[in-house]
This record gives C-alpha cells, structure tokens and sequence, in this order.
C-alpha cells in the first residue's frame, strides 16, 4: 500500500473553491492535511476558465475534451484510409 491519501473529486473541488474566496494555500493544506504540491495541482485542474460564448469549464475538462478531441481525430484518419482502400477495390 503506497503512503499516498486518495482524495475524491468533491473534496479536490471544495479545496479549490475555498483558495478562490481568498484563503491562502499554506492555510489550506494545515487546516486539511494535504501537500502544498497536491493542491497546487488541484488549482490547476479544477480552477475555472470563462470562454468566449461565456461557458465555464475547468483545466480537467479542457484536457477531457482534447484527449476525446485527439481520439476522434486519429479513427476519423483510419476511416478515410479505409474509405480509401474500399474505393480502390471497388474500381
């Protein structure tokens, strides 16, 4: 067993909330028992961006929606060489 807490998703996000009302991160990690370096990493992924059509999404969703983004790109790729294959038989 690794000497690592897991912490959930809601318990990540209630911490970053509360550093975004202004509590310091020092504070937070004493009051919380958690590493300076784990909720320097939750700021990261859970603190919220404001898009241009005025949609709010976290850095978690942003790279949610790269990696799905990257996936349909690459079978999109796969469908088009195979598309090309069928027609070439197809001849």
């Amino acid at each position: 067993m690794s000497g690592f807490k897991r912490y959930d998703e809601e318990f990540k996000q209630s911490l970053v909330n509360l550093y975004q009302t202004g509590k310091k991160q020092a504070e937070l990690c004493k009051d919380y028992g958690v590493s300076q370096t784990a909720l320097s990493k939750w700021i990261k992924q859970f603190s919220q961006v404001q898009l241009e059509d005025n949609t709010v999404m976290t850095a978690k969703q942003i790279q949610a929606l790269q990696k799905r983004n990257a996936q349909l790109e690459e079978e999109n790729l796969i469908l088009k060489k195979a598309s090309a294959i069928f027609m070439q038989n197809s001849k």
